[in-house]
């Protein structure tokens, strides 16, 4: 392929993940059979069996039981899903349970349901993190209490790859009888996660993050929990709380890449880990000076979140997006770039969070990927600080 039609090296793996060769065959195969699973012929049964199994591959992945799994668009509708259901469900009950502890790292797909909940009487209490963006365990305990109804922590983060101490978050909310709520987008199909061991009520997760499809997800209930109210009606399709035509070929695609992540699981993280190993040296040989903003916190394998004093990020995505996908810590907004959330959390400065990118090696990046991409970010510090008479310190 010539230099002009070569791709560019995608750097970008916790926005999405591509798509696994495995998990792109699924969609194909599902889409050459057409049906719809709820329909009683031969087509449909054969759908209902690709959902079927599709929905055991994904429970086992997290180690769930198929009947504690609802299939959803996304990591989105799925949070929206437990947090404004059991919210629904609580006011049903007549619980005096009113406050949800959110923690202050938490996706926008979480922060903003549980804030939308406030115009119905509802508590919102943002727990704070650490200066390495962990949840601070003190701070969160002192949070919870007897009037708690949920408390929402995130696996990993989205911005970071910062681990989250969710099995510790989870016993105290238990403690007070509330529920917690568990955004594990990020981490599914990275790292080691089960439900039971975790003890979580609720978790989501989003196919597209573990080299499955994009419009596909799932939300975990426990059998032990709530179950929240549903948000749409129509067909009663997945024991009537997420109706609607199941979309199979991305179903499908789902298990498969669940299959998959579970069975290469430690060589993935392996794999991510020679490649950061190899990306930090080749930028340390280009003699650059930055700063893991995540410092000695546990983060998922290959997630990279890296701070360049005197450097605008912002400026280097865009100088090497046609060769290089990498994004930065910060948030677009009405055409300004503003530090995002995350990073205001963790302590960081305007200045200090303009200056930082995030990168996440992923299962198909090989080394000469990771090894040109550092050269070519070398190169382009390089070019922008000679041009703005900054340096990177």
């Amino acid at each position: 392929m010539s230099e002009a039609l070569r791709l560019p090296i995608f750097l970008d793996g916790l926005s999405t993940t591509p798509i696994a060769p495995e998990a792109r065959d699924a969609v194909l195969q599902a889409l050459a059979f057409p049906a719809n699973a709820g329909s009683m012929h031969y087509a449909g049964e054969h759908a209902a069996n690709a959902v079927t199994a599709a929905r055991s591959a994904v429970a086992k992945l997290i180690g769930a039981t198929s009947a504690e799994l609802i299939f959803t668009s996304g990591a989105t509708e799925a949070n929206n899903l437990a947090i404004l259901g059991l919210a629904r469900s609580a006011a049903a009950e007549r619980s005096k349970r009113r406050r949800i502890v959110v923690s202050s790292i938490e996706h926008k797909a979480v922060s903003a349901p549980a804030q939308h909940l406030r115009q119905f009487g509802f508590e919102v209490i943002v727990a704070p993190v650490d200066r390495s963006g962990r949840v601070d365990l003190e701070s969160i305990a002192r949070l919870i209490d007897d009037q708690t109804l949920l408390v929402c922590v995130m696996a990993a983060n989205n911005e970071t790859g910062v681990v989250q101490p969710i099995a510790e978050v989870a016993a105290m909310a238990h403690e007070y009888g509330a529920y917690i709520h568990c955004d594990a987008a990020q981490a599914v199909g990275k790292i080691e996660l089960d439900v039971m061991t975790l003890d979580v009520d609720y978790l989501s997760i989003s196919a597209h993050k573990l080299y499955g499809p994009m419009g596909v997800g799932a939300l975990y209930v426990s059998a032990v929990a709530p179950r929240p109210e549903p948000l749409q009606f129509g067909g009663g399709q997945q024991f009537g709380l997420r109706p609607g035509t199941e979309p199979v070929p991305l179903i499908a695609a789902f298990g498969a890449a669940a299959e998959l992540a579970l069975k290469n699981m430690a060589a993935d993280s392996g794999h991510a880990r020679d490649r950061t190993e190899e990306f930090l040296s080749r930028l340390t040989e280009h003699q650059l000076r930055f700063t893991r903003t995540t410092g000695e916190a546990k983060v998922i394998p290959g997630s990279l979140s890296l701070m360049f004093n005197g450097l605008e990020a912002e400026d280097l995505v865009m100088s090497v997006s046609k060769q290089v996908s990498i994004s930065t810590g910060s948030a677009c907004s009405s055409g300004q770039v503003i530090p995002s959330h995350v990073l205001t959390a963790m302590g960081k400065n305007d200045a200090e969070a303009r200056s930082i990118i995030r990168l996440f090696f992923n299962r198909y990046n090989t080394s000469d990927d990771t090894l040109r991409g550092a050269d070519i970010i070398a190169a382009a510090i390089g070019k922008l600080t000679r041009a703005t008479g900054r340096f990177v310190q």
